[in-house]
């Protein structure tokens, strides 16, 4: 990351930095494309009221001022406000309900946009960062299918990213009306406030959360352990998770006759429907995980996180879940269901733990030369031939001892240098120098082929040769 004075959590990647950056929003957007999501961008502000929606994140939000309004802005309550997006979400709800006659449904779509969140930073958590985004949005109804597909989508996504040092992701999905559903039949009410910490079990663990739960939420300290009891519970397919969860309600007389009972076995019934129809196109892909909360009001469903094997201290890199109420437009509801990965943070992993890099810095495969300055349009007209066949060229910066032009290229990791023939001598031919090798020939711009190998601006990691 580059150096020098800057702005907590605000990062600003070097060049080498940013061709690794874009190599991944290229792959997660060719993969999107591939399962037909449609790609778009919405603006970086909303109004407050819609940023709102969120519930315990607004604390987080960055609100705008014009300098002649500094000291003024007391005076005009939050939800009139404009602010900076922190996520995609809302502003995706927004953007369907306004533009709902001129989009089809479902609407798949993928985003890849900058957000702002007023967050501490800390390594890999950033107040500007990247987010990738794909989410479908019905209008009315939305089949519980694709509560399956976008987390196989995701995991199609990242598995591309291993060629660049990212280990395998896995993800773990729970059901909100299941944790409800159960919650309500141990007799508790903050239901949100008991999402809220549960979601909090990976990072502070048990004994604090069940502190948090009993001062917080109105629990009692049989009630916080039997939450905890439900965090804990796993299985391999859908029948064992409705068994165990069966074993789990009897233990706490919760009757299976109980409006709570058939709250949690709607979203136990998907649960399991999600983690076996998953196992059948990607066999580990996607378990269940009934810790995974989501401490964030509009879900309403399945909810996501994502893990890296063997990256535990980087939490989750990609999260989301099912929402039914966050867009609407009179009586008609759009719900959604969506995975957002944080981008910038993804990347970061891999800069400075995978060892991703760039073999180099310019996409450019030709350096011309300039011998002197007078001819300096012999060289660009050479560069210009190349383009247009599609070979990447740059032209010296200044006609300088053929030495420095040849080190200014390596710098850049630009393979080849180009010597323009000699103007004064009618039998001289252009020659093109690969400077990784050492091998020179003679070129013509209208039909020489850089090697591929040379030629293409890529990402390796460590422990990998370059070509």
């Amino acid at each position: 990351m580059a150096k020098g004075a800057s702005i907590s959590g605000f990062p600003e990647w070097l060049p080498s930095e940013r061709v690794v950056e874009q190599r991944v929003i290229d792959t997660l957007r060719r993969v999107f494309e591939l399962n037909g999501f449609i790609g778009i961008e919405t603006r970086a502000v909303e109004q407050g009221s819609s940023l709102l929606k969120k519930g315990e994140t607004s604390k987080e939000i960055y609100l705008l001022s014009r300098l002649q309004e500094v000291g003024q802005e007391n005076d005009t309550p939050i939800e009139d406000r404009l602010g900076l997006h922190f996520d995609l979400t809302v502003p995706l709800s927004r953007y369907v309900v306004e533009h709902s006659g001129d989009l089809a449904f479902p609407f798949k779509r993928w985003q890849i946009q900058k957000v702002w969140r007023g967050e501490r930073p800390q390594e890999g958590r950033f107040r500007e960062f990247v987010q990738a985004d794909i989410d479908v949005i019905g209008q009315g109804e939305l089949p519980d299918h694709y509560e399956v597909e976008l987390p196989l989508v995701m995991v199609s996504a990242l598995e591309q990213l291993r060629a660049y040092g990212l280990p395998k992701a896995t993800v773990h999905a729970n059901n909100r009306k299941l944790s409800e559903g159960f919650y309500r039949g141990l007799g508790l009410t903050d239901i949100e406030g008991v999402l809220r910490e549960i979601d909090k079990l990976d990072k502070i663990g048990a004994d604090e959360v069940v502190k948090l739960l009993v001062d917080g939420c109105g629990a009692s300290e049989s009630q916080a352990r039997a939450c905890l009891e439900l965090a804990d519970l796993t299985a391999a397919n859908g029948d064992e998770l409705a068994a165990k969860f069966d074993a789990l309600c009897a233990k706490h007389g919760i009757a299976t006759d109980s409006e709570a009972y058939v709250l949690a076995r709607q979203g136990l019934d998907t649960l399991a429907m999600i983690v076996d129809e998953a196992a059948r196109i990607r066999p580990g892909s996607v378990i269940a995980d009934l810790k995974i909360a989501r401490g964030l009001d509009y879900y309403t469903g399945s909810v996501y996180e994502t893990f890296l094997e063997g990256a535990a201290s980087l939490g989750s890199i990609c999260s989301g879940g099912r929402y039914d109420n966050l867009a609407s437009q009179g009586n008609r509801k759009y719900p959604g269901v969506g995975l957002s990965i944080g981008l910038s943070r993804l990347v970061s992993y891999m800069l400075h733990t995978a060892g991703a890099h760039a073999n180099r810095v310019s996409p450019a495969a030709v350096l011309v030369a300039v011998w002197n300055e007078a001819d300096r349009s012999q060289s660009n007209v050479i560069a210009n031939a190349l383009r247009a066949r599609g070979i990447a060229a740059d032209v010296a910066p200044t006609a300088a001892k053929l030495g420095k032009q040849i080190k200014y290229a390596d710098k850049l990791g630009i393979p080849y240098v180009w010597f323009p023939a000699d103007v004064a001598d009618e039998r001289a031919h252009d020659e093109v120098k690969n400077i990784v090798t050492g091998d020179q020939q003679p070129a013509d711009p209208q039909s020489w082929e850089p090697d591929t190998v040379y030629a293409q601006q890529q990402v390796d990691i460590k422990g990998v040769e370059e070509a």
